[in-house]
């Protein structure tokens, strides 16, 4: 039977969209997006649309865009809709209990992790940071405490070796629109089972912040590694080059774009090559890491050999902090 709740869906994010599409093309009478106000993006400073608000205008569905979706006023708005269910992915709010306690059958969320591991803001991140070799995605019943309602379904996927945040984030976006779907489907024919979450298993996941995105190289080859996966495509992994053949002082910051796991033993942040292609750094505990692409603030990504053409890094010298 095709889906009859009247929802509100709450997505801001690129994770929302398939969601959102899913939900569209399957019938589902979506009947408003509540999306965060457009920001200053770029160095412009220009207001861009979210994907998902592009979407759903494209497709005549309102869209509500409040500073506070917990305020009186908003509220309001979203009591206008009139809605069944309401349904989250990545947008960017905590929900009050008198905003789900608007639809008669509350709210669903989709959430980027195996529950009850990395509950918060960044769990893909996290999953990679963390050298996680399986991740997934989780539909949960919403409550006011963040990501710790009863688990609906679960779908599991492998987390690819060189896989970034970015990357996984986009498959796992796919892989959950569908399971969303069917749950609706199973709240709507009263056949949804909700499992409780280990409370002793939580582990959380906060947001990540522009200073972690520092390569702490006494840390092992494959950590650094994953690191730099995990911090694409926001904050960056970057790291500093001290320059000490040139006549300015400060040091260079230097984005690692793409890294792999190479054999070398050296200190912590020591040059062990820097000529052609190879630009070869000795991380802790033995093991290295040949930088394969990096960017300096404000200029366009460079393979290595197109940087150290332009760049005289010499072996012995030391990367870091």
């Amino acid at each position: 039977m095709p889906i009859r709740s009247r929802i509100v869906m709450l997505g801001t994010k690129d994770f929302a969209l398939p969601t959102f599409l899913e939900l569209c093309d399957k019938g589902a009478p979506v009947v408003a997006l509540i999306t965060q106000p457009d920001r200053p993006q770029g160095r412009k400073q220009e207001l861009i649309p979210s994907r998902i608000k592009v979407a759903a205008q494209e497709r005549g569905i309102p869209v509500f865009q409040p500073e506070d979706v917990n305020a009186a006023e908003a509220l309001e708005v979203v009591r206008s809709y009139a809605p069944d269910l309401i349904i989250t992915a990545a947008y960017g709010q905590i929900l009050s209990a008198e905003l789900l306690g608007i639809p008669p059958l509350g709210g669903i969320n989709l959430h980027g992790s195996i529950l009850p591991k990395y509950r918060g803001a960044s769990p893909v991140a996290r999953a990679i940071q963390k050298g996680d070799a399986e991740t997934g995605v989780t539909v949960i019943r919403m409550t006011p405490r963040i990501d710790a309602g009863g688990m609906i379904s679960v779908a599991k996927t492998p987390i690819g070796p060189d896989e970034t945040a970015g990357e996984l984030e986009e498959r796992l976006a796919v892989l959950g629109a569908p399971l969303i779907v069917r749950a609706v489907e199973a709240i709507e024919d009263g056949t949804a089972e909700l499992l409780p979450q280990a409370k002793a298993k939580v582990t959380r996941a906060p947001k990540l912040t522009k200073e972690e995105g520092a390569i702490d190289w006494t840390k092992s080859a494959q950590a650094v590694h994953d690191h730099v996966r995990a911090m694409q495509p926001w904050p960056m992994a970057y790291t500093f080059w001290k320059r000490p053949l040139s006549a300015d002082p400060e040091p260079m910051r230097l984005i690692i774009h793409k890294t792999e796991v190479v054999e070398g033993e050296g200190a912590p942040g020591l040059v062990l090559e820097a000529i052609k292609d190879r630009l070869v750094v000795a991380a802790g505990g033995g093991g290295s890491v040949r930088i394969l692409s990096l960017q300096v603030p404000g200029k366009k990504v460079f393979t290595t050999a197109e940087f150290l053409r332009g760049h005289r890094i010499l072996d012995g010298e030391t990367l870091g902090l």
